[in-house]
Formats: C-alpha cells, sequence, structure tokens
C-alpha cells in the first residue's frame, strides 16, 4: 500500500508528519507508524460509511414524517410541549416553585409588617409636640 496523507493537516504537532517521511515520535517505528496510518485509513472510511447510512435514515424518517402529515414545525411544538411538562415534573422545578412560593408569603409578611410599623411610626409622628409645631407654623403661612 502507497502511504497516505492521512493525519496531515488534522492538527498532529507531536513530531509526526504523516507518510511524507517527517520524524516520528520516538516511542513509535516505522512499522508501527504505518499500521496506525492504514488503521486511520479504514477508521476514516467507516466513518465516511456511517455518515451515508444516517444521512439516508434521515432523509428516510424525514419521508415517513411528511408521509403521516408532521411538519418541523408541530414537531418543535411537541418537543417544546413535552419539554415543558418534563420541566414541570421535575423534582427541582417543584422544589423550585414551592422555594418561590415561601419566599413570596415571606415578603408579603415583611412587607406588611413594615407597613404596619411605618404607620405606627407616623402616627407617633403625628402626636409628637415638633410636629405639630411645624404643622401650625404650615397652617399659620397659608393665612398670611
Amino acid at each position: 500500500m502507497e502511504p497516505s496523507n492521512h493525519g496531515e493537516g488534522f492538527g498532529m504537532n507531536s513530531g509526526m508528519e504523516g507518510a511524507s517521511g517527517g520524524a516520528l515520535p520516538p516511542s513509535l517505528t516505522e512499522e508501527e507508524a504505518e499500521e496506525l496510518r492504514v488503521e486511520l485509513t479504514k477508521v476514516e472510511d467507516e466513518i465516511q460509511t456511517l455518515r451515508q447510512v444516517l444521512s439516508a435514515k434521515e432523509r428516510h424518517a424525514a419521508d415517513i414524517k411528511r408521509q403521516l402529515g408532521i411538519s418541523p414545525l408541530s414537531e418543535i411544538k411537541q418537543n417544546i410541549t413535552k419539554g415543558w411538562q418534563d420541566v414541570q415534573s421535575s423534582n427541582v422545578y417543584k422544589k423550585t416553585q414551592e422555594t418561590l412560593s415561601q419566599a413570596g408569603q415571606m415578603t408579603s409578611a415583611a412587607l406588611s409588617s413594615m407597613g404596619s410599623a411605618i404607620s405606627q411610626r407616623f402616627g407617633e409622628m403625628r402626636s409628637s409636640s415638633s410636629f405639630k409645631n411645624l404643622e401650625d407654623k404650615i397652617v399659620n403661612m397659608g393665612k398670611k
């Protein structure tokens, strides 16, 4: 078999120049390198064959879907619906929902408590002598 050029241009910077006769890694003999080149060629050929088979299967699946009236848009909608259902049924979603619900309740209670405290504080301020003096000055300014 004539040496192939597989390995060149694939980012191999280990000192091996493929079949161009460059330096081999110290732990690799010329015979081992040739065996690896042959194996690489076989593997790349298998990959190409698998890509062709996969492409044919994908075309066949698309044809079946077309015959069934399944459009890409309906598939996307179905996938989104299923994905959302999966999310809603997941324990993480349920825990998050519970946590957010509790946080909302705690926030609501805190705001209500804060609102009551502020109202109470304003009530105390309105009955203070300083506030009454200020109120009287404002009222009297308006009479002038």
